[in-house]
């Protein structure tokens, strides 16, 4: 971790992979999805191609070609509903989660989530982690904007709670959501579950970490100038 002192206003958690444990029933969810569809999907090589982009984005990709609307919904619907039957039942927070959240409000930070998950995993997700208290702001990847690393997300986020962006630091374990950290001028932390800190470097990445505790117990919160 860096030692400079930061000032901050906001917080801005990507969801997946960052706030919950997620990725690797997403990676189940699309080997169950080819296997009833009858495509051959390179999962590793998807993935590295399509985590932080949004659903449309990633059924253009699945395909190889233009999609409707009609057939990313499908797509999504099939997809979402066998990864929310698989982590439903083994639901985990990316470790300290929630307990750092609710220091940072604790200490006048605002908090918001920017994801390219669907309305669906966010009610999914939210009523499972049960955050208290719960984000000022979430921004899903069904709204219309478009997805990592373009930082559209988290620029929409950071509007819709009133800060600046060069007052927020964005969370993310995804090189596309470090990206439009940086595109959209913001601060960031990799939170290295799914990638390692070598993939989600940048000039404008303060931490590098495991879990929350790891933040937690390095005090990090309190290097960072709070605009309450």
């Amino acid at each position: 971790m860096q030692g400079a002192t930061h000032k901050v206003e906001a917080l801005i958690f990507d969801m997946d992979g960052t706030m919950v444990d997620s990725m690797p029933w997403h990676a189940k969810a699309w080997v169950e999805y080819g296997r009833r569809n009858g495509l051959d999907i390179d999962v590793p090589h998807f993935m590295r191609r399509t985590t932080g982009r949004t659903a449309f984005e990633c059924a253009r990709e699945l395909m190889g070609r233009e999609v409707t609307h009609a057939e990313s919904a499908e797509i999504t619907h099939q997809k979402e509903s066998i990864y929310r039957e698989l982590f439903g039942a083994e639901f985990r927070e990316v470790a300290g989660f929630r307990a750092f959240a609710s220091s940072a409000v604790a200490r006048g930070l605002k908090i918001a989530v920017g994801t390219a998950g669907d309305k669906h995993n966010i009610a999914f997700t939210m009523s499972n982690l049960r955050m208290t208290p719960a984000p000022l702001a979430i921004v899903g990847g069904d709204e219309g904007l478009p997805g990592k690393p373009q930082p559209a997300i988290f620029l929409e986020a950071a509007r819709r709670i009133g800060a600046a962006p060069s007052r927020c630091v964005v969370f993310e374990d995804a090189p596309f959501g470090i990206e439009a950290a940086r595109r959209g001028g913001m601060l960031a932390v990799a939170v290295c579950t799914t990638h390692s800190a070598s993939e989600l470097a940048g000039p404008h990445v303060i931490a590098a970490v495991r879990d929350y505790n790891e933040l937690a117990n390095s005090n990090f919160l309190e290097t960072l100038d709070a605009v309450a």
